[in-house]
């Protein structure tokens, strides 16, 4: 079922963030969200996620879907390496082997069993993502997953998002419109009037 959102309102306070927006992402494909800062790309993913309630209107089509994010924070356990981490939130059935395979995948293969605490923002970006890719899940979000990263890292994380979302819904919000290339993705470009 594709994910709806219907003449959706969002307000914190007297700050609009979202006035009467609508989209259909289609079930099974990747969607790219760009739009300036403040225009309500992480409000969106959010409330899809279902952490906001609107102020008005309806999201469909995510009810009883099974979730999988990354969002800005990487809300990573600081004290278990990356591998642990991983399996942490990792789908039943994906073992140590599975974790260390994703994460070597990743471009961290020899850092698997560091505490992230004492990883760099990129690498904790990646190890976010092997967290989110390695869940069971439906429906993908990210938020600004490549923040850290250089282009060739950037360029190997997309790949693999792309190969482990195949079939499911994802949406990703970016900075980048290239990236929709790369994760054969149709773009949504969240309205200026948003920001207002």
């Amino acid at each position: 079922m594709d994910v709806v959102l219907d003449r959706v309102c969002m307000r914190y306070g007297d700050a609009r963030v979202l006035e009467n927006f609508s989209h259909r992402f289609p079930e099974g494909r990747a969607s790219l969200v760009l739009g300036p800062s403040g225009c309500g790309k992480t409000t969106l993913l959010r409330l899809i996620a279902g952490l906001e309630q609107p102020v008005s209107g309806t999201i469909t089509g995510v009810e009883g879907k099974k979730i999988s994010a990354v969002f800005q924070e990487d809300r990573l356990f600081e004290s278990l390496s990356a591998e642990r981490n991983v399996l942490l939130t990792a789908e039943a059935g994906f073992s140590r082997a599975d974790a260390r395979a994703l994460l070597e995948a990743l471009g961290l293969g020899a850092d698997a069993r560091r505490p992230v605490r004492s990883f760099s923002g990129g690498m904790r970006r990646r190890v976010a993502v092997a967290r989110a890719l390695a869940a069971d899940y439906e429906l993908l979000l990210l938020d600004e997953p490549l923040s850290g990263l250089d282009e060739a890292n950037r360029a190997n994380v997309l790949e693999h998002i792309r190969a482990c979302a195949a079939g499911r819904t994802l949406i990703c919000v970016s900075h980048d419109p290239e990236d929709a290339i790369r994760l054969d993705a149709q773009i949504l470009r969240m309205p200026e009037a948003a920001a207002r």
